[in-house]
Order: structure tokens, then C-alpha cells, then sequence
């Protein structure tokens, strides 16, 4: 029964091509992973590799001929034993446009086949394994690996003959792979989206499309920070604070001291809140949720701690109430338990800023002229340009470095810092540049 050899798509978004060039002519023979033709894409050219073997009876769509659509006929293969009276009757209509010179008689036939054909590129690089798709499930099928076998086709292509060859030699070139689809991509595990990540999704989405985001950073010095929160922890019987504990009271203060940093953009005005409500991101098996650390500014560390802990503990177990984690005036994100040196974080609207904590990591740094170590910290301020200028997001994060260098202010409650004072200094810096 006759076969027709169909354009082929070349990726999951192939819709035509351009047939440059037949490799094989009317009346030739085709055996089973032989190219017949090269066929260019926006991306790349391509070789078209021929599962079914025969002879080549007509060609429908010449060389040359652009904007071929993806199954479009562009030849007919013979079975062996079949003769030129198999084509009378046989719908061969071709959507190639323009074509170069007239195509061929259009033969016909009530129900023809259609060839597998098969793509592969054209070019070898690097130390990438070309190889037919047919070889490529053949040799899948039975775990050998591809790596260990020379290729007799064009430009070293492996061919289902050079797989059966090696699978004659015996086992010693098996191993298992991956399986792969018609365009090269392995085999995947689908993993249905949860509604909380369907909702994280939309939020960060709108976030990004929607905030006018810019980024700041500050590097501050934790040698002193963490100097306090191993006193702090000294003085503790089963009881201890953590790092992010003492940033949530930084930040808190840092805010008192910027109020125009604790805001929120409401479209037609902006909120300015007077308490520090701070949300701190916490991963989850089931997405990311962003318990709120409630009045921190008006909480000792330790008192911080404590909730902090809590809410946590019921966001692992999906216990958590909504006024518990929606809502806040002001974001932590720490990603410092991971090593991360340095990252940013997408804003949560209606929130203006979000801080990214990194790990704290010993550095080389010149202290009175002379070269020294200390323990630094980069903090990156995302910041929503609609509510808060770049003056104002870098008082807020020079209020929060003197803290961080300076903890003992942290320790005592409500205490302002002499930042207030430095305020008008640090914007006649920033109008000098």
C-alpha cells in the first residue's frame, strides 16, 4: 500500500517549513533510517530520517518550496511489490506555498499509509549523540546506551542497523535511560498545582506585572548581633532565639524610625500603618505562606521568638487562621539557612517593601587602615517605587544596619535610634550624587 511521506513537525510549535533540499530522487530506493530531504526551520535545518522502507515513487513538494505546513505531503513511498498503478486515485494535495516550478502529476489512491518520518538535525555539536529516533527507541527499549556505539550513518548518525549490531555484540554497552518523546524531551512526572499554589501563583504574577519594582542593598557587619543572641541564649533554659528573631526586632524598629517604609499602596491613596505587622516567609510542603509576626515594634525578642515559633509550627501543619497569615504591613524573606549570598524577593501586594536576608559569611574588610575579618550580611529591600522613593528605602535600610552593628538598641523596647537625626543627612548625601 502506497505511503505518504508527511512534512514533519520539528518542535511542539512547528506549524511550516522550508523543504531545502531532497537527499534521495524519484524511483530511488529507501531503506529504514535513511535521509531523504533537509528541512529548514526558523531555528534550524534539519534531516528527515525515513522508518519505512521502499521506493521513492513521487515527490510532491520540490526543493526550494517554502512555508510548508506540518503534514502536508511532500512524497510517496512504494512497498516492496507495489507498482506505479498503486498511486491511481490517491489525494495527495499539498498546502506548500509559493513552489518554485509545477509539482508533479497529482497520482492517487483510496487509502494509502503514512510514513513515519523522522527528524534530526543536521549539524553535530559538541560531544551530543546524533542518532535516528527509531535507534534512539530501540535502543531505550533495551537499556543500551548510545554513547557506546559507532554510527554508520551520514556524519556518524547511529541507525537502527548500528543499534541491532551492538545489541547482537551482548550486554556490555547496556545501561538504563531515560526515555524521550518524538522531540527529544524526557519523560516527566506530572505533579498536579494545589489551590495555595494556584493563589501563590496569581499573587507573585500580579505582583511582578503590576508593582514597579526596584532593589537596594546593604551590606551590614554581625559580628556584635551574634555576639547578643549567644548572651541571649546563655541566659535561656529551654528557650532560644534565632537570628531571624533578632531581624524581625530590627526591622520593626528600623520602621518605627522610616514610618513612610511601613505603607501600603491602595490605588487612589497610601496607607502609612503604625503598628509593625511582619510577615516572614516560611516554605511548606503544600506552597510558601507568610505568617505575620503582629506589633513586633511593641515586642521584646524573646516575645518575638515565641510567636514567631508558633506560627510556623501551625503553617507546617496547615493549621494556620487567615487573619494569621494575610494581611502585614512589611515582608522578611531569609534564605541565609541555604547559603545564598545574595538574592531579591518579589514584593507582597499591597505591601511596599519586602527584605531579602542572605547568609551571613566571614569577609576580608579594612577596619582603622588595617585589614580584618568580620562576619557580613547582604540585605536586599525590593521596594514598590509608587509608594516609597530610593531616599526613603535607603534610610530604611541605614536604620536598620546601625541597629544590626549596634544591637544593644535593639534589646531596649520602643528604643529610637539617632537615625531620626540623620535622616536630613542622608538625603543631602543622595541629592549631592
Amino acid at each position: 500500500m502506497p505511503v505518504k511521506i508527511l512534512m514533519p513537525a520539528l518542535s511542539p510549535t512547528m506549524t511550516e517549513g522550508n523543504l531545502v533540499k531532497w537527499l534521495k530522487k524519484e524511483g530511488d530506493e529507501v531503506e529504514s533510517g535513511q535521509v531523504l530531504a533537509e528541512i529548514e526551520t526558523d531555528k534550524a535545518t534539519m534531516e528527515v530520517e525515513a522508518v519505512d522502507e521502499g521506493k521513492l515513487a513521487r515527490i510532491i513538494v520540490p526543493e526550494g518550496t517554502e512555508a510548508v505546513k506540518v503534514n502536508a505531503v511532500i512524497g510517496i513511498i512504494l512497498e516492496e511489490g507495489e507498482d506505479e498503478s498503486a498511486l491511481e486515485g490517491m489525494d495527495v494535495e499539498s498546502t506548500a506555498t509559493p513552489a518554485p516550478k509545477e509539482a508533479p502529476a497529482k497520482p492517487t489512491s483510496a487509502s494509502p499509509q503514512v510514513a513515519t518520518v523522522s527528524p534530526t538535525e543536521a549539524q553535530v555539536s559538541g560531544d551530543r549523540i546524533i542518532a535516528s529516533p527509531l535507534a534512539k527507541r530501540i535502543a531505550t527499549q533495551a537499556g543500551l546506551a548510545l554513547g557506546s556505539i559507532q554510527g554508520s550513518g551520514p556524519r556518524g548518525r547511529i541507525v537502527k542497523a548500528d543499534v541491532e549490531a551492538a545489541l547482537q555484540a551482548g550486554p556490555a554497552a547496556r545501561r538504563a535511560e531515560i526515555p524521550r518523546d518524538e522531540f527529544g524531551m524526557p519523560s516527566f512526572e506530572r505533579v498536579e498545582v494545589s489551590n495555595i499554589r494556584k493563589v501563590i501563583a496569581g499573587r507573585l504574577t500580579e505582583s511582578k506585572q503590576t508593582v514597579p519594582h526596584f532593589y537596594l542593598t546593604i551590606e551590614c557587619e554581625m559580628d556584635k548581633l551574634l555576639d547578643l543572641r549567644q548572651q541571649i541564649n546563655a541566659t535561656l533554659d529551654d528557650e532560644k532565639v534565632s537570628v531571624n528573631d533578632v531581624l524581625i526586632r530590627a526591622c520593626a524598629l528600623a520602621l518605627q524610625q522610616v514610618p513612610e517604609a511601613n505603607a501600603a499602596w491602595m490605588g487612589d491613596h497610601v496607607r502609612q500603618y503604625k503598628a509593625q505587622d511582619i510577615s516572614v516567609a516560611v516554605a511548606v510542603d503544600y506552597g510558601l505562606v507568610t505568617p505575620i509576626v503582629k506589633d513586633a515594634g511593641q515586642k521584646t525578642i524573646l516575645e518575638i521568638s515565641r510567636d514567631a515559633k508558633q506560627l510556623i509550627a501551625k503553617a507546617r501543619a496547615g493549621k494556620l487562621k487567615p487573619q494569621e497569615f494575610q494581611g502585614g504591613t512589611f515582608s522578611i524573606s531569609n534564605m541565609g539557612m541555604y547559603g545564598l549570598q545574595d538574592f531579591s524577593a518579589i514584593i507582597n501586594p499591597p505591601q511596599a517593601c519586602i527584605l531579602a536576608v542572605s547568609a551571613a559569611k566571614q569577609s576580608p574588610v579594612v577596619i582603622d587602615g588595617d585589614i580584618g575579618i568580620a562576619t557580613l550580611m547582604k540585605c536586599t529591600l525590593s521596594v514598590d517605587h509608587r509608594v516609597v522613593d530610593g531616599a526613603i528605602g535607603a534610610e530604611f535600610l541605614q536604620a536598620l544596619k546601625t541597629l544590626i552593628e549596634n544591637p544593644v538598641q535593639i534589646v531596649i523596647r520602643n528604643q529610637k535610634s539617632e537615625i531620626r537625626g540623620q535622616r536630613s543627612e542622608v538625603r543631602g548625601q543622595m541629592s549631592a550624587h
